[in-house]
This record gives structure tokens, sequence and C-alpha cells, in this order.
């Protein structure tokens, strides 16, 4: 039903068309009571011709009407003109998430930002029984004020059926089709379960939502197929590459977050879209400010970050891939003449996780000099490497895959680190220099910034815990325990 400007529907005056996609057209129009500028959809008509429907999108509605949320897109009112249902909604100003993402993937900073609001929004509709089950870019809004979720909870207006071809020839369009015989949404974003016809609940969001941080910080969706079938089957059984070998810098946790996120059984998924953004505000407020020549941009701006830091491995930043550090003599003689430094380059390779946005990954010398721990995802998954400056290449340290942070043992014969490998549950854990299995020390606070030996042999942490604004300092023994 097109209305062209003029059109009243009540006290609303058309202004213009400004969108159509599966769930109606869009119009901008002046609230003329208020003097104020809105944005009209009218619904499809099969919406208006069903009364079932009509009454359950009244009372649908009502519901999404009541969440006041500053990521949410506010639904103002509800009405009928000439037999078709309409909804007054927030006018926003902006671009979609996916105009955006036409021109590459988002700074480190955005997509942590980005995902902590959308988390947000999707927690406080859960948190009322509104789900919204066709969460994609397209229908999320970047505003100046950060992010609006469009047509929330609207896809539960959408009947059941089976999946047609009808459904994923939506793939190459930029809404989804909205027939009877089919199940809505946008294929590259639709859970398992969606997929296989059953119900989906908030955990099914809490899959598009993984999908939607993966296409943010890579640049590219996690699933893809050449035809319907693949796509399905990529959906159904693929794992998708891990974001850090698309995106090295890649916060080590976030991967974690949105690999749990994309799990195949919705029972293996974050149960609390509250929960997914608890972790992703613990990585920003864990990190550290830009360093000196990288734009503000690239990196969250916590007050918690150590620009010193990440600013004395600035070339590490740019470089990624050439670790320059200075030596100094440690002798000095009755009468020293002027201290000579010496320099030295290390190739570790083009996808070590190093320095950036991603601190958790900082390397570290032991305590003689002769070697070097860091993070890397050589192989796909993130895990320490240990370097000896006599060798030629590093060696991989078995069993440390999504180990970070990590230090020597005052001897140099251990490495110790901090393993997410049980997110959100952090563990610290040591393994030998020269091999063999990693033994787990304790359970460790959330949030861990360093680590730092103390006479006594004990270890004393800073961390910062998901919500809190400072570093709370922590005492763990070194034979293992409860830390303090």
């Amino acid at each position: 039903m097109a209305l062209s400007p003029g059109t009243r529907l009540g006290p609303y005056a058309v202004t213009a068309k400004i969108g159509e996609g599966g769930m109606g057209e869009v119009y901008q129009a002046t609230d003329t009571r208020l003097d104020r500028t809105v944005a009209i959809k009218v619904l499809p008509e099969h919406v208006a011709s069903d009364p079932d429907l009509r009454q359950r999108f009244t009372r649908e509605a009502k519901a999404i009407s009541s969440l006041n949320h500053p990521h949410i897109c506010t639904l103002y009112d509800v009405g009928e003109h000439e037999g078709a249902s309409f909804l007054v909604m927030e006018h926003l100003e902006g671009d979609t998430l996916a105009a955006r993402l036409t021109q590459g993937p988002l700074p480190t900073a955005q997509v942590l930002r980005y995902a902590a609001e959308i988390a947000d929004a999707l927690d406080k509709a859960h948190r009322q029984g509104i789900t919204h089950r066709d969460l994609k870019p397209g229908n999320i809004m970047l505003t100046t004020s950060g992010t609006k979720l469009l047509d929330f909870g609207l896809a539960k207006l959408r009947p059941p059926g089976t999946i047609g071809a009808e459904a994923f020839s939506a793939a190459t369009q930029s809404a989804p089709l909205t027939g009877r015989s089919t199940i809505l949404g946008t294929p590259q974003y639709m859970a398992p379960e969606q997929l296989e016809g059953q119900d989906a609940d908030a955990r099914t969001d809490i899959f598009a939502f993984g999908a939607v941080v993966y296409e943010m910080a890579t640049g590219q969706r996690a699933f893809t197929g050449d035809s319907q079938a693949s796509l399905i089957e990529a959906i159904l059984k693929d794992e998708p590459p891990p974001m850090s070998t698309l995106q090295p810098m890649t916060p080590v946790a976030l991967d974690y977050i949105v690999r749990t996120c994309l799990a195949k059984d919705p029972d293996d998924r974050w149960q609390s879209a509250g929960a997914v953004g608890r972790q992703v505000r613990g990585i920003i407020d864990g990190g550290s400010q830009p360093s000196a020549g990288v734009p503000d941009a690239a990196v969250p701006q916590s007050a918690g970050w150590r620009r010193a830091v990440v600013a004395s491995l600035g070339t590490l930043i740019l470089g990624g891939a050439t670790i320059g550090l200075a030596v100094w003599s440690a002798t000095r003689p009755t009468d020293p003449p002027p201290e000579a430094v010496r320099r030295f380059a290390l190739d570790i390779g083009p996808a070590a996780a190093i320095g950036g946005t991603n601190t958790h990954a900082m390397p570290a010398w032991s305590p003689d000099g002769t070697r070097l721990v860091y993070a890397a995802t050589l192989t796909g998954v993130v895990q320490l490497y240990v370097r000896d400056l006599d060798d030629l290449e590093a060696r991989p340290l078995d069993g440390t895959e999504y180990g970070m942070l990590p230090f020597f043992s005052p001897d140099g014969d251990w490495v110790w680190f901090f393993s997410v490998e049980r997110f959100p549950t952090w563990e610290l854990k040591r393994v030998a220099v020269r091999g063999g299995t990693p033994l787990t020390v304790c359970e460790c606070p959330s949030g861990p910034n360093s680590a730092t030996w103390l006479p006594d042999g004990s270890i004393i942490v800073p961390a910062i815990a998901a919500g809190e604004a400072k570093s709370t300092l922590h005492r763990i023994p070194a034979r293992g325990g409860r830390y303090a």
C-alpha cells in the first residue's frame, strides 16, 4: 500500500517514503500533535487480513512499546488506515550497520562498543519475554549516540512454515521475504534451530549476535555458501575460522565469546545476552590506551588502559611482525666509556597477537634474556610460542591454547600464563619451558592485566572485573589455592 506525501494517518502527516523491507514500507511523517518527526511502517496486507495476526500484532506491539532502552528504536504508537496496520516509531538519523560493512571491518574499539550496546538491548528485551529473531546488520542503525536495534520483536508476527527456496533467495536481497510458507530471516544470521524449523528463543538471538560481531570484526560473514544447500550445510556443520586468523589483533577473549555464541547446540551457547554483555564490557575495561602513532579510533578509550606500556611497543603494533628491543651492557669498568646500545630485529611471524588492543597477548622475556614467549595464531588457534634467541624458529608450547599474559618463573624454567579455555572462568597455569603438560595452579580473578613475582614466591595480579572502574590487586600463592 503506497502512501503519497500529504497522506494523513490520523494525526500523522506523511512527508516522504524512506524505505521498504520485508515487514512493510517505511515513511517519514510529522506528528502534528507533538510537532516531531517520526517513522511510520505500514505492515503487509496479510497482517491486516488475518484476525489472529492482527490480535497478536496489537498484543506484541504493546509489549514492544514498553522497551525503553537507549539502543532500541522506540515504538510510539500503533494504528490502522484503510484496513492496513501501521507502527509509529522513533525517526533515526544515520546509516545501517550493513551499509557501513560495505567499507570493510570496523575498528576494534567500535566492535567492542557496538557489541556491548547490542547485547544490553537484547538483554532488556529478553527479560521482558521478547525476542528479535531477525537480528542482522540491516536491522541495526548507527547513530551519533550509538547503535539502535530496529524491528524488535516484529519477527514474531511471521507465520511458521517450512524452509523454501524463497527464504534463501533473500540472501542476495536487502530485506527478507514475507511469505506464509517460509521461515523468514536472513539466512547468514539464522541459527541451526531456525533452519530446522524448531522454536526460536533468546539463544537464537545470541547466535545471530555472534554472527553480527564476527562480521563487524573481520568484514566477512561467519557462514557463506555458493548455493542454498551449501549455506545451510555451513551453518549446520561448519565452524567459521577464528576471528584472530582474519584480524590478528582481535582480543583473544572476544574470539572466545563469539565462538561460544555460534555454538550449534543452543545449550552450548551463552544462555543470556546479559552474560555476553558483561564479558564484552570486561574486555573494554581491561584494555589499554592507544599507542603513539595509532589513531584513537583503532583502540578502546577505557580509562583503565595503560598508554605507556603500549606506546613502548609502538613498532610491534605498526609492524606486527618485528620486535626491536634495546639491550644495555650490564658491566661497567672503573672508568666506563659511554654505554653502547645494541639492537636487533626478531621476526616472529605475521600472526603474532601482540600489542594493539590485545594487551593480554604482550610478550615476555626470560630472566636471563635468552628467550621470548608470546601468544600467536599461527595454527588458527591462539596459543603460546617460545623463541630461543639461538634458534631460527619459535616452537609452540603444547596445551597452551587460549593462553594469554605469559610470564616466566624467577628461575626461567617455567612459563606461567592465564588461560581462558573455560571462559568466563580464568585459570592460572604453568608449563615447563622445554615442553610438557601444563599444570593448573588455581582459578584466578577475571580480567587480569599483568603478573608480578614477590620475594615470598607469591604472585600479585592486578585485575579489572566486568563492571568495575579500577583494578584490584590480588595475591595468588605460587603453590596454588584461593587468591586473595
